[in-house]
């Protein structure tokens, strides 16, 4: 395996975005450039930029993130961008859904090390939770998928008029419009592209907000709901 560069030293932002958690952020900076890199959860060449491309780029997001309120991040990988955004925003519920066994259980170590209390840690893909997850009022994704397959997966974890803040870069635009179609059919509302971390990340980083209205991921995902709603509550009454 291709040998990581050293981590740089914190940006002066880094000290205003995180505050009081500054050092809780350096700590698992430190941990995405040594463990992160060893068990292949970030590139070698990723390091340099940890701070810019990765915590920053990622903690802007709480910009976006109303108060008070409950987040799923799907596909949290390395933690990116649930975890920079935790270490901002104490006053939100985070959980972290992520499939990968090796990727979960550095999830969990890192939590445990940095005393998250408001987050968890879930082993799982969208689907598979659907029903067995509490709806969330935020759903938060990053480099997950293209936008109309990634819709199909968060946007059925929502409660009714929530949203979904997918990280995007560029192609922001095309993507939203190439899907507007698959959008409609899960019940969203609203549109829009938003621009975060202004002063902070050079460029802003890029948000698509889906916003759904009272049946979110539309009727075909209601259904399903309900069910392994049903089931849940016929396996505790066991």
């Amino acid at each position: 395996m291709e040998e990581a560069a050293e981590l740089p030293p914190a940006p002066p932002e880094a000290r205003a975005v995180f505050g009081d958690r500054f050092q809780d952020a350096v700590r698992y900076a430190e941990l995405l450039a040594d463990a992160g890199v060893r068990r292949g959860l970030i590139g070698p060449r990723e390091v340099p930029r940890l701070w810019e491309r990765h915590l920053l780029n990622c903690a802007v997001l709480s910009e976006a993130v109303p108060e008070d309120v409950s987040v799923c991040d799907v596909g949290s990988g390395a933690g990116l961008p649930g975890i920079p955004l935790a270490l901002v925003r104490p006053d939100l519920q985070i959980t972290l859904l992520e499939p990968l066994l090796r990727r979960t259980t550095f999830l969990s170590e890192v939590v445990e090390l940095l005393g998250l209390d408001h987050v968890t840690v879930v082993r799982g893909r969208a689907e598979e939770v659907l029903g067995k997850l509490p709806p969330v009022h935020v759903v938060t994704a990053r480099a997950v998928a293209p936008l109309d397959r990634l819709a199909g997966w968060g946007v059925p974890l929502l409660r009714p008029y929530g949203e979904m803040l997918a990280l995007k870069g560029d192609t922001a635009e095309e993507e939203l419009k190439g899907a507007r179609a698959a959008l409609s059919k899960l019940g969203v509302e609203r549109t829009s592209v938003l621009q975060v971390g202004e002063g902070v990340v050079d460029p802003p980083s890029t948000l698509v907000r889906v916003e759904v209205g009272e049946s979110p991921g539309g009727v075909r995902f209601a259904a399903k709901r309900a069910k392994a709603a049903r089931t849940s509550r016929s396996r505790r009454r066991r």
